[in-house]
């Protein structure tokens, strides 16, 4: 049984794999070693320092603010935490 898609979430550019397009695909581990390597190389050299992976628990008022402003949210906050910090 075949489930028909939402129209709306058709995209023509990046079509759902048929089973098809399944039984015809490759394991990742099948591949030729050169391009493996390829494939996994990464994310590269990064152009300004990484920021570090941390949990904070922040008001619901700070929160809300921020994620109203859309995406980078977060980058705001830290630019914000930066400011704060240059200024004492």
């Amino acid at each position: 049984m075949s489930i028909k898609p939402n129209p709306e979430w058709i995209n023509h550019e990046n079509p759902e794999w048929t089973d098809k397009m399944f039984d015809e695909s490759v394991r990742f581990a099948d591949l030729p070693a050169a391009l493996q390597a390829k494939l996994r190389r990464g994310r590269g050299p990064q152009k300004a320092p990484r920021k570090v992976s941390t949990t904070i628990r922040l008001s619901p008022e700070v929160v809300q603010h921020f994620r109203a402003t859309g995406d980078g949210w977060q980058g705001r906050i830290d630019a914000a935490l930066k400011d704060w910090i240059a200024a004492r």
